[in-house]
């Protein structure tokens, strides 16, 4: 109904559709969002970079296993052993419609993910988790009941034997983070696999405890992530779970990408975001990404923001107090007290200033909206203070965005406004005019 709804309104009367390229909530769902996630024809994409090698065990990578995929060899085993378990039951059987339900559901959302071509980041993998935590219990309470027959028996001490396994290897991917760890789970995983093979030969009252350490041999690992991520402060648009070293090298050019993104990003120069204000461009000292758009030190927008602070496409600019004063002086004249080339830029002014800053180009400034005609207008209206130069820079897939609206109403400022700097910031006074 919601989309039903936006297609419905009219455009003169609602916001326009961020993400799109002609103002339509479907263009949205099927294009930037949709199957150009899937293909990588993604038209106001953020242009050429890296998301990981795709392919069929992505979701296992140094970039993505430490995210979500702690437990899901041992789901995907329990899966196939219950669907074969619950084979011969009536149509109408409710396990087997948990298994269709969730196994579906795994599947689907994991295969995705894993020969997509478009964007995708490690936090998405967010998105197996409950599939994977429900095939978990259902198996492994199905087959815990099941323990006095062999095949039962076997393929649940053969699960917990698995997800240890798999969990030391993750684990190794960063050796120096609490070693003592992987020996703990190892110990325990062995004893349970061992316990739950000869369960029926022990006493009963060993039961609770066999079931016991194999739980925590299996949850152990994740559960250790969990607290490191929960104990760490993130900032930016990309969190990761787990320690650091877990996914890879850490972004570190100033005010660059942020987080932590994993570890398929090799040693180079070039940098997004960076330290004097600035997005795809050369120069820089980047510790990883030799591609154009991570670390660096040139910084959003290239040289029309080269002394304007941190921003881009992924981290929020700081402003200095004196902009923030400024930007507050005669606040209420003003629609926006600012404007500026993409949602994350403007953000860092908006939050510092507790005033409407408007985001030039949506979110990756990549929208053709609004136009230089509307921006005109509303200068001429008195409705926007100041311009503050940067932004993403980024030259979008299929045209348009920074490349074209953005930029162009970036070069017409240029050519029309002084520029002054406040607290060590470029920015354009429009209300001069």
């Amino acid at each position: 109904w919601w989309v039903a709804i936006v297609s419905l309104w009219p455009a003169s009367s609602r916001p326009y559709i961020g993400g799109s390229q002609n103002n339509t909530i479907l263009n949205l769902i099927f294009g930037y969002n949709g199957f150009g996630r899937i293909t990588g024809n993604e038209t106001g994409s953020v242009g050429s970079t890296t998301w990981g090698k795709s392919g069929l065990l992505r979701m296992f990578s140094s970039q993505y296993g430490s995210q979500a995929a702690w437990l899901i060899p041992a789901a995907l085993l329990l899966l196939v052993t219950m669907l074969w378990l619950v084979r011969r039951a009536p149509r109408t059987d409710p396990r087997r419609a948990q298994l269709v339900i969730w196994g579906g559901w795994l599947l689907a959302t994991g295969l995705t993910f894993s020969y997509m071509s478009g964007i995708i980041h490690p936090y998405y993998t967010v998105a197996l988790a409950p599939a994977t935590g429900a095939l978990i219990g259902i198996g492994a309470t199905t087959l815990w009941t099941r323990r006095p027959e062999l095949l039962p028996r076997l393929i649940l001490a053969a699960a917990v034997g698995l997800t240890t396994w798999w969990a030391v290897a993750l684990m190794d991917r960063s050796p120096t983070w609490h070693p003592w760890l992987r020996a703990c789970v190892l110990i325990a995983g062995a004893a349970g696999l061992l316990g739950i093979v000869a369960a029926p030969y022990l006493n009963r009252r060993l039961a609770p405890a066999i079931a016991a350490v194999a739980v925590v041999a299996s949850l152990a690992s994740p559960a250790a992530y969990t607290i490191a991520t929960a104990a760490t402060t993130h900032t930016g648009s990309l969190p990761t779970a787990g320690p650091s070293a877990a996914t890879g090298p850490r972004l570190t050019g100033r005010g660059g990408f942020g987080g932590r993104l994993g570890g398929q990003i090799p040693q180079g120069t070039q940098g997004f975001g960076g330290s004097p204000g600035g997005g795809f461009g050369p120069g820089g000292q980047s510790t990883t990404g030799r591609l154009p758009g991570f670390g660096g030190q040139l910084g959003v927008g290239g040289p029309l923001g080269q002394n304007n602070p941190p921003g881009g496409l992924i981290n929020a600019p700081t402003p200095s107090a004196a902009l923030v004063s400024a930007l507050k002086s005669d606040a209420s004249r003003y629609r926006w007290v600012a404007a500026t080339v993409g949602a994350q830029n403007a953000s860092g002014y908006q939050l510092g200033s507790d005033e409407p800053v408007m985001a030039v180009g949506g979110f990756n400034g990549t929208d053709p909206s609004p136009t230089l005609a509307q921006f005109e207008a509303w200068i001429t209206q008195g409705k926007i203070h100041y311009f503050i130069p940067g932004g993403t820079g980024v030259a979008p897939r299929g045209g348009g965005g920074a490349s074209g609206t953005s930029s162009q109403i970036t070069s017409w400022v240029k050519a029309h406004h002084t520029a002054t700097t406040i607290g060590g910031t470029i920015v354009y006074d429009l209300s001069a005019s």
